[in-house]
């Protein structure tokens, strides 16, 4: 990994198993390029595709053949040869056990090495790709503008290398599982062909744990983080007898605000109606606590050193926009914001240009709506050293205004 770290071999593309790379940022970067296009007036087409069994049929001389080709030789390549040959396997079913079998393809899951060989054998997955993409481990996605029958063509050229590409490396996709979404007003929804078949078109997908719709306004995916997040604070409100403030707050903390925040950077919602069904959790989580009986709501975050939900998503939001800018998180800050000129600027040298943004769904998306909050922020904040000093700073910044 340190090889591949340190000569960048790893596409950027790929956010799976890499440093300081994650869901969220695989997430961000794509849905960035996709609202931007439809802010533009631009339809797009949304292509999810998943690998038959992937992690079990990368072939081991091809994968060997691709070590060679990414710096891997001597003895570490070697070792990894040994590790992955004469290998078997077989199946208990019922105290059943059926013959031995050689293990003739695919890298062990569960193991550390394995996800690394997986991502070196499909990094060149995109070489001669045009469209946006972007990979999790085998979770591969891409999206283009289809303003126009070549953009159009230029998509299914994609999609014909890629299906290519799998047939080279041996490879394959699982079609029944590739799906198609069509965003924007006046998208056409064409069809295209995977090899010999039609992927189905969706209006919705779960992507990375996130659901997607067509309209772009994650109402579903709220009312699924809130009524997980209900279910969790329902399951700790019958089975612990406890309503002290230590054992509630804990809990909360712990088991169901979590639900409610996995990548809301990408998802948090603008409607007013999905941010008071948010709200509305952790109104009844602190209802439970026997320390804040009669008190309103904003007492009772006070008693228990809470902030509401919409301020946590904005301060998860500041805190994702340092991470960015500050390189912590390893995409280019430049995919999402233009820095401001600091000499023509009052404040902090970290201030971020305002781009004008024509429909709602791109004024409420993550790189548009920090602008102002960030911008506000004190210098002694943004110059921060690292991300909990960052959040050290920011939460005495609120509570000295």
């Amino acid at each position: 990994m340190a090889h591949l770290d340190r000569h960048k071999l790893i596409r950027n593309s790929q956010h799976g198993f890499t440093r300081n790379r994650s869901c969220l940022t695989n997430i961000l970067s794509f849905m960035e390029s996709v609202t931007l296009n439809v802010d533009e007036g631009n339809p797009v087409d949304i292509v999810y595709l998943d690998f038959a069994k992937a992690f079990d049929k990368v072939p081991y001389e091809r994968l060997f053949r691709k070590l060679q080709a990414h710096g891997v030789t001597g003895p570490v390549l070697n070792w990894i040869r040994n590790w992955l040959s004469s290998r078997r396997q077989k199946v208990c079913i019922s105290q059943q056990d059926s013959h031995w079998r050689d293990v003739t393809s695919g890298v062990p899951q569960g193991s550390v090495l394995g996800p690394v060989l997986f991502l070196v054998y499909i990094n060149d997955l995109d070489s001669k790709i045009i469209s946006k993409l972007a990979k999790f481990a085998d979770d591969t996605k891409l999206c283009k503008q289809v303003a126009s029958l070549e953009d159009v063509a230029a998509l299914q050229r994609d999609l014909d290398s890629l299906h290519e590409w799998a047939t080279d490396w041996q490879m394959s996709f699982n079609v029944d599982k590739c799906a198609v979404m069509h965003v924007g007003h006046s998208n056409k929804c064409n069809q295209y062909k995977l090899g010999n078949s039609e992927p189905k078109s969706i209006v919705k997908e779960k992507d990375l744990g996130v659901i997607i719709d067509n309209t772009l306004k994650f109402s579903e995916q709220c009312s699924t983080a809130v009524k997980c997040a209900n279910r969790t604070l329902g399951l700790i409100k019958r089975t612990i007898i406890s309503r002290s403030k230590d054992v509630i707050v804990n809990l909360y903390k712990a088991l169901v605000r979590p639900k409610l925040e996995y990548c809301v950077q990408a998802w948090r919602p603008f409607l007013r109606k999905d941010i008071d069904s948010m709200e509305r959790v952790q109104r009844r989580a602190t209802k439970m606590i026997t320390e804040c009986k009669g008190q309103n709501y904003e007492s009772r975050l006070q008693t228990l050193g809470l902030i509401s939900i919409e301020k946590r998503q904005t301060r998860g939001d500041l805190i994702q926009v340092f991470k960015l800018i500050k390189g912590v998180d390893n995409v280019d800050y430049r995919e999402f914001f233009q820095l401001a000129d600091y000499s023509r600027t009052r404040g902090h040298s970290f201030k971020i240009t305002k781009v004008r943004s024509r429909l709602e769904i791109r004024r409420n998306f993550f790189s548009q709506r920090v602008v102002n909050k960030w911008n506000e922020l004190p210098l002694y904040v943004v110059e921060a050293e690292s991300v909990n000093a960052f959040k050290n700073r920011l939460d005495g910044y609120w509570k000295s205004i």
